[in-house]
Parts: C-alpha cells; structure tokens; sequence
C-alpha cells in the first residue's frame, strides 16, 4: 500500500476510523477539532498532508447538520493542505432519504449534499447502503457504493433459525430482501404499507407466507423505530414466530430503543456504521464494517475491483 495513505476522522465515529486504521496498520491522522464560542467549526492537521491520498471517516448522523459542516471544513482544510486527493468515507450518507420530490416544492436534500461536497473538493466518496442507490449519480465523482449484505447473512447463517423467512418492510426493500433470501436459501416475503406522515408507516397486506416461519426484518436503517413495530406486530398478527430486525444503519433517534424493546424481537443485528450507546439493550448485536471499509480503502490505493468484497459481484 502506499505510503502516502492518510486517514483522519471526524467527531462522529472515531472508533470505527480508528479500527479501519488497526485493520490497515497505519496510525489514525492527527486532527484537531474544536468550536469557537459563536458555533463555529475549526479544523487543523497537525501533520503535513501535502501530496497524500487523504481519507476522512465521517457518518453523517445525528446531530447531522453539525457533522456535515464539519466534514466540510475538514475537506477544505486538506485542499487548502496541497492534498492529492480527498476521499470521504461517509458510512452513513443523512439526507439519502430526501432523493426525489413527494410532492411539489420539496427539495432533493440528498442531492445538493452531493453537489456541496463536490464543490468543496471531495475527490472519492465510500459509503455504505444508501436509501436509494441513484443517489450515486447525484456524484460527478467516483462512488464507491459497499453494502453490509454479506456481514448480516453470515451472522444470520450462523444461528439455527427455525424455518427463516427474509420479509422486506416495503417495495423499496425487496431487491435486498430477495439477495438475502438467496444467500439464506429461504423464501422471502413484502409488506405493503402506506405513509400518513413523516416517520409514520400502515401495514395494509403482506405478500407472501409468515405463518410458523422466523421473519428476518432488512432494512437499510432503522430510526425511530415505529416502521419496525408495526411490521413485528403485523406479522404477529399473521402467526409467526418471534422477529429477527437487521439494518445496516441504526439511528436509533429519540425513544426508538425503548420501543425496540418489544417481546416479539427476538435480536436486533446493525453495523457500527453509526456510533451507538445502547446500553442495557441486551438483544442488540452490532457487526463491524471495519474491515469492510479497510479493505476498500486498500483496493482504492493498490488497484482492483470493489466488486471482489462481495458474494454477489452485481451489487
């Protein structure tokens, strides 16, 4: 690998950057982050980085505006810094699910997002499970879009699940339900639901059998938790066995934990693609995209195919 290889993490999820580090054997970058008393975002390396490959780890979770702006100055900072190149691993990607207008006179956040970063300077961007995956044409630089599909099938395959049975929450997750039925080789089911709002969700049918089967609920994130609930009661209702929830992202916003907390949810599986605190939640598992994303990292630096990371090189 190159020696020119440099990484440095923003205030969101230094554990993960440091761990894609450990995986690597190279040091974290030495940064300093801190804020003025006005709010205001200061950034310095406190290492030279001229002519270096740059890479900044930064999920954009909550508090989501803070994090992006800081993520911003951290790019110019290293532009300013003579760097050859900036590439933002962003494991979680916020605004994704702002990727087309509803109705008239919205905005397309997940776009302008993409055209600020660009702007800024970003030269490469990693990122992991995106709510929409057109949201990587919204780039007119190099996407390297990774999912955590195989890293959930692999924890799954290594229980002994009672008649498993893959069911998407809805029409946009049925491509990723029918892959892990595949890998699984179980059938898999779709929940057909209705938005009266934002973060508000209707199950209206269900396609496909749950009678007596373990359902294994995949989502790309799970945030305030009452999509999932109302899927896992659903499908009590219809006679299945306690619920498996996996999701490669878990915000986990404001008291989703406690709802989550359900008799019916036999395990909740995520990834560390956001930093959780999620003590006492003892049916929690988190998986690492650790080594996932170090080994993107070495495939971007050595050459190579992205593609060779997963089972199935279609994704």
């Amino acid at each position: 690998m190159q020696q020119s290889l440099r990484i440095f993490s923003g205030s969101s999820n230094p554990e993960l950057a440091a761990s894609i580090c450990d995986k690597l054997g190279v040091e974290l970058g030495r940064i300093k982050l801190s804020r003025f008393k006005s709010g205001e975002v200061y950034v310095h390396y406190e290492e030279s980085i001229r002519n270096c490959d740059v890479f900044l780890v930064q999920s954009l979770a909550h508090p989501i505006n803070e994090l992006f702006v800081e993520l911003l100055v951290m790019i110019d900072a290293a532009k300013r810094a003579s760097a050859r190149t900036i590439n933002i691993v962003v494991p979680y990607y916020g605004y994704a699910r702002q990727e087309r207008k509803a109705a008239p006179r919205e905005p397309i956040s997940a776009k302008m997002l993409a055209d600020v970063l660009t702007t800024v300077g970003a030269t490469r961007v990693v990122t992991l499970d995106l709510h929409a995956a057109a949201i990587q044409g919204f780039f007119n630089i190099p996407v390297d879009h990774l999912t955590a599909l195989d890293l959930i099938s692999e924890h799954l395959c290594s229980q002994s699940l009672e008649r498993p049975v893959v069911v998407s929450p809805d029409a946009g997750r049925a491509s990723m339900a029918e892959k892990l039925a595949n890998q699984l080789d179980s059938p898999f089911a779709i929940m057909i639901k209705k938005r009266p709002a934002h973060n508000e969700s209707v199950i209206t049918h269900v396609i496909g059998d749950v009678e007596g089967r373990t359902p294994i609920i995949i989502e790309d994130l799970i945030d305030t938790g009452t999509t999932i609930v109302n899927v896992v009661e659903s499908l009590r209702e219809r006679g299945s066995q306690p619920v498996i929830v996996c999701a490669t992202h878990g915000l986990f916003s404001g008291s989703a934990l406690n709802k989550l907390n359900h008799p019916f949810i036999r395990e909740i599986v995520v990834t560390d693609s956001i930093k959780l605190s999620a003590e006492g939640m003892e049916r929690l598992k988190v998986l690492s995209v650790a080594p996932m994303l170090a080994q993107a990292v070495r495939i971007i630096m050595d050459g190579g195919s992205i593609a060779t990371l997963f089972k199935d090189a279609g994704i």
